[in-house]
């Protein structure tokens, strides 16, 4: 099943067993992970597949088990916590950026930059031509919010994606940063791009939730 969900990344996925296998693509390249696209594909087999039940398991090639369970309107999605780890030489990395950041932390596919406010990720105007020199899936720019715990964006012109709208998988390493800095394992989070989302997160230790909404855009057939 292929799931072009109006963004940036496109899910396929193929029952095997009482698991469905999944994978995701940007218009570039594979990715290891993706929280929207797997959100989009629980809401398919919810609502337009027949499935029973409220738990979905998925299994990615590349990121092992996933899954995924309907509470009322929220979809929420279990994934792997991110391991992240200070970077103390980041001028390079952040000469693509108008703003310098506090602090600066690799994770298993991306950077984040930590900035001291919200207004600061607003006003960020990334230069496009220098972000895609780094040697990276994205770069995740945030900052503690004024009524969410904390905000962020999400660049990746290395993957295809200038600016990505909302990103789950970002928030395996968003979540383990900001539940250690504010001493909290339940926390809401606002990705500031153009057209926005809101999304819940908790911090389970070794593995974290991410919950949010779905909307059907459109239903087609594709003829091959």
């Amino acid at each position: 099943m292929r799931l072009p969900c109006n963004l940036a990344e496109t899910a396929f996925y193929v029952k095997k067993g009482k698991q469905y296998e999944i994978r995701w693509f940007t218009p570039a390249v594979e990715v290891d992970l993706c929280g929207h696209a797997t959100l989009a594909a629980a809401f398919v087999l919810f609502n337009y597949e027949g499935f029973k039940g409220n738990n979905i398991d998925f299994l990615s090639p590349r990121s092992g088990a996933l899954s995924v369970k309907k509470e009322n309107d929220f979809l929420t999605l279990n994934f792997s916590v991110d391991k992240i780890h200070e970077i103390e030489d980041f001028d390079a990395l952040a000469a693509g950026f108008n703003e310098q950041p506090l602090k600066v932390f690799r994770g298993s596919t991306d950077y984040m930059l930590v900035y001291e406010a919200e207004n600061q990720i607003l006003k960020l105007q990334p230069d496009l031509t220098k972000v895609e020199k780094v040697k990276t899936r994205g770069i995740i720019v945030t900052a503690p919010g004024k009524e969410v715990d904390f905000v962020s964006r999400f660049f990746a012109p290395q993957s295809g994606i200038p600016e990505d709208p909302v990103t789950g998988s970002a928030h395996t390493t968003l979540t383990p940063y900001w539940s250690r800095r504010l001493g909290k394992n339940a926390l809401t989070a606002q990705q500031l791009s153009a057209r926005g989302g809101f999304i819940k997160c908790t911090n389970l230790g070794e593995r974290i939730e991410i919950s949010g909404k779905a909307r059907l855009y459109m239903l087609g057939e594709l003829a091959l």
